[in-house]
């Protein structure tokens, strides 16, 4: 059985985008790795995904996430919890804890909509060597501005400079 204790200390971001890749998990990467790919100086020790809400993207997540033990973050050990493609249907957000550290899965997006909607406001980037959608300057401050949060608003004063310096003639 799984027991939250297992859970690695270490943040590997790599291994849950390969196996989401490895699955042909469809799939906008938003949030701090997001930021840090636009030149953000921000650490995040999470990673956060929008994900198409289709029965066969659905399939892929629970079975790409298996190998990783995603169990609800925040929840106490030894509650009955199993990421499923039934369990992904049955809500929008989850927020995980997996043996490759925390994952926030989003099936909206406040201030950006669902995956396609996240989709079009992304652009093709490499990220520890695989090559993934990440949600472009305008839709994280976009999300950002939504969220509201005290954290977003500090994130929104560095990435309104990186739109500026990007957007800046040569």
């Amino acid at each position: 059985p799984f027991h939250r204790d297992s859970i690695m200390a270490d943040f590997d971001a790599p291994r849950i985008l390969q196996e989401l890749q490895g699955h042909q998990v469809e799939f906008v990467l938003i949030g701090g790795l997001a930021m840090i790919a636009h030149g953000s100086a921000y650490v995040t020790n999470d990673l956060d995904i929008c994900y198409a809400r289709s029965t066969t993207n659905v399939d892929a997540i629970a079975r790409a996430l298996a190998p990783l033990h995603p169990y609800l973050r925040g929840v106490p050990t030894g509650r009955p919890f199993v990421l499923d493609a039934a369990t992904i249907q049955a809500g929008w957000n989850f927020t995980l804890i997996t043996d490759a550290g925390d994952l926030d899965l989003f099936g909206h997006v406040p201030g950006v909509g669902d995956y396609v909607q996240a989709l079009a406001q992304s652009e093709a980037c490499s990220v520890f060597g695989l090559n993934v959608q990440i949600l472009a300057l305008d839709g994280l401050i976009a999300a950002k501005t939504a969220a509201g949060r005290p954290k977003d608003k500090l994130h929104l004063l560095e990435l309104d400079e990186l739109k500026k310096l990007r957007d800046a003639p040569p």
